[in-house]
């Protein structure tokens, strides 16, 4: 592989396919309860949905320091790669594309590029992987790049909340805020678009948000889903991922995979325990 490929730890991309595809992952930094750590190595999801159940924790996160990625494209550089793909969280989401772009200008800004998915989880997940297939065709840095964002552009993600508390602390939502106020009495569906969290619909029930959400990746997908790459988010809510799968897979029999990937405490931290999400990445037309 000529181009090394880069992504951060909000993609929750499952370890092996990461290793398969041999995508390097930075993880952003986590704090709670006094301590400080690492997305994912530090914190799991286990211990984030514990700690986030409890009304009065918090859990603050951070992006990953310049000199963090700076160190990690020189090694990958001096290891004999001719250049650098680093594809992350939607910049308008949190600081991880500043970061990498600072030390992308460091570090060498013709070999090291830069890519807002515009995305996150799965989303940016399909991305990396996307950039690492090309990357193993022997593409060059701007079709590698070309790749990743392509598969970004095309892909959709929707997921609901038991609540819009930990996206309001966070300042996530936006134009959401306006039902904080009845989130007791909904549960809320939301979506990936133009890079930022937005409000979609609200429903009454858990199972009638998992019935929209599987409706919602069939629409994304097409009838039959032939070559779309799916992947079902959950936290703390391991049976009803499981369930949303096993519906994703009656209804898209084609889809080419579907990804099962707990979130860590970057995403939880504003989504909170019970989280469910869908991502779909319809085949390119």
């Amino acid at each position: 592989m000529t181009i090394a490929v880069v992504t951060d730890s909000t993609s929750y991309l499952p370890g092996e396919l990461a290793a398969e595809h041999r995508i390097r992952v930075v993880p952003l930094r986590v704090q709670w309860g006094g301590q400080i750590g690492r997305d994912v190595l530090d914190i799991g999801s286990s211990e984030v949905a514990q700690v986030l159940r409890d009304p009065t924790a918090r859990v603050t996160t951070s992006r990953p320091a310049p000199a963090e990625f700076a160190a990690l494209y020189r090694e990958l550089l001096d290891d004999g790669a001719q250049g650098v793909v680093s594809v992350h969280l939607s910049r308008l989401l949190s600081g991880t594309w500043e970061a990498a772009r600072i030390a992308a200008d460091e570090v060498d800004p013709g070999r090291v590029r830069v890519v807002d998915s515009r995305s996150a989880a799965m989303g940016l997940g399909f991305a990396a992987m996307a950039a690492a297939r090309a990357a193993s065709a022997g593409l060059t840095g701007a079709l590698v790049e070309d790749a990743a964002a392509d598969v970004a552009a095309r892909s959709r993600v929707y997921f609901c909340v038991d609540s819009l508390e930990h996206l309001r602390r966070g300042g996530r939502i936006g134009a959401a805020t306006a039902w904080v106020g009845s989130a007791l009495a909904v549960k809320p569906l939301l979506h990936m678009t133009d890079g930022m969290i937005k409000p979609l619909e609200k429903v009454r029930t858990t199972a009638r948000a998992m019935t929209r959400l599987v409706e919602l990746a069939v629409r994304a997908a097409g009838e039959s889903g032939d070559g779309a790459e799916l992947a079902v988010h959950h936290l703390g809510a391991a049976a009803r991922a499981e369930e949303l799968r096993h519906r994703l897979a009656e209804r898209l029999p084609g889809a080419s995979s579907c990804v099962l990937s707990e979130v860590g405490a970057v995403l939880g931290a504003h989504a909170g325990p019970g989280l469910l999400g869908i991502v779909v990445v319809p085949p390119a037309r």
